[in-house]
């Protein structure tokens, strides 16, 4: 395959705002992509405008009753049930719309690995939102609906979450198929929202055996996160043998973010993520969490150079932070993995 990689934004993706106090704010989207013109890695990109999904695409992942209550909420009706208009998920004008665009981008950008060996969207990784639920910031499931869009034309698909909350919705949606491998690494649902992600969630019938979950203790660095994603994660795509990597880089793992307790530096970050790209070399990139308005920009943009090859300088760190804080933990649950899911790829 030939050509730049697709990079997909729109200024629409300003207007998925829960406004107010909601930590999730949309500037943070538009600050990384102009920071990426400031720093001229846009040159590496092909730019391409999104499109929202459709109902039909929606249906995919969704069901068609959740649909419709989205777009009831779009008129200001909450839909408590289906979690729309809650604290978590408040109402506001356009979140159909918006919530489409952004699954849209996701999807178009899993159609560009038909001509391309990477395509991402930063707008994308709401990783929380179930078939028939909205859950922790996240509408419509954008990576579940990129894999469902890979999966018509390619045999298997390897997800990797390295979000500081666990992937729940994208493990629940493809808990039973044998298609699928979801990886999430992730701080331990004992302290963190959703509650879930534990060594012993492998999946069911078909799937058993490929959805996996590294939880880490609060607290935890670099070196122990990357000792643990590399005993795990390499050797299991290495088995599981994926034809396209889709990758959720939420960096809410750093020091800094308000929402977790994880003790990455921006280095410790983008060592991740050089890691991530040495798994597979075609990818859908996603966004993903990420609360501090000063960091998120700083690692994305940094993120989008790692990703097409560039060594990047951060003059403001001089090595990624460490700590054995969580080390015993993440030996144990690394363990647990490699017993519980291991055997099933004939590891």
């Amino acid at each position: 395959m030939t050509g730049k990689p697709s990079f997909f934004y729109t200024d629409e993706f300003l207007s998925y705002d829960f406004t107010g106090m909601h930590p999730l704010k949309p500037i943070r989207l538009k600050l990384t992509y102009d920071t990426m013109k400031v720093r001229k890695i846009v040159d590496d990109y092909d730019i391409v405008e999104p499109r929202p999904a459709t109902d039909e695409e929606l249906s995919q992942v969704h069901t068609l009753d959740y649909i419709n209550a989205v777009k009831q909420a779009d008129k200001g009706i909450p839909q408590f049930t289906y979690g729309l208009g809650t604290s978590d998920n408040p109402l506001f004008p356009g979140i159909y719309h918006s919530s489409s665009m952004y699954a849209g981008a996701s999807i178009c950008a899993a159609e560009h690995l038909a001509q391309k060996d990477m395509a991402v969207n930063i707008s994308g990784g709401l990783h929380h939102a179930h078939s028939a639920q909205a859950a922790g910031f996240c509408i419509f499931n954008d990576p579940a609906l990129a894999i469902a869009t890979l999966l018509k034309s390619n045999e298997k698909i390897a997800y990797v979450d390295i979000d500081a909350h666990h992937g729940d919705g994208v493990q629940e949606i493809f808990y039973r198929s044998n298609r699928v491998l979801t990886i999430s690494l992730h701080e331990s649902g004992q302290f963190l929202f959703p509650g879930t992600g534990f060594p012993e969630e492998i999946g069911e019938g078909e799937g058993k055996g490929y959805s996996v979950n590294i939880p880490f203790y609060p607290y935890t660095a670099a070196d122990v996160y990357i000792e643990s994603f590399l005993e795990v994660v390499p050797p299991l795509i290495e088995a599981f043998r994926p034809d396209v990597l889709v990758c959720q880089l939420g960096v809410d793992t750093n020091t800094d973010d308000p929402l977790a307790d994880f003790r990455l530096s921006i280095r410790g970050y983008l060592k991740v993520v050089e890691l991530i790209k040495d798994l597979h070399p075609r990818r859908v990139v996603l966004g993903g969490g990420g609360y501090d308005l000063n960091v998120v920009p700083k690692a994305w943009s940094m993120a989008m150079a790692v990703l097409v090859g560039h060594t990047v300088d951060i003059p403001f760190e001089s090595t990624y932070a460490t700590s054995n804080t969580g080390r015993e933990y993440a030996e144990a649950m690394v363990k647990e993995v490699k017993r519980l899911v291991f055997p099933f790829h004939g590891l």
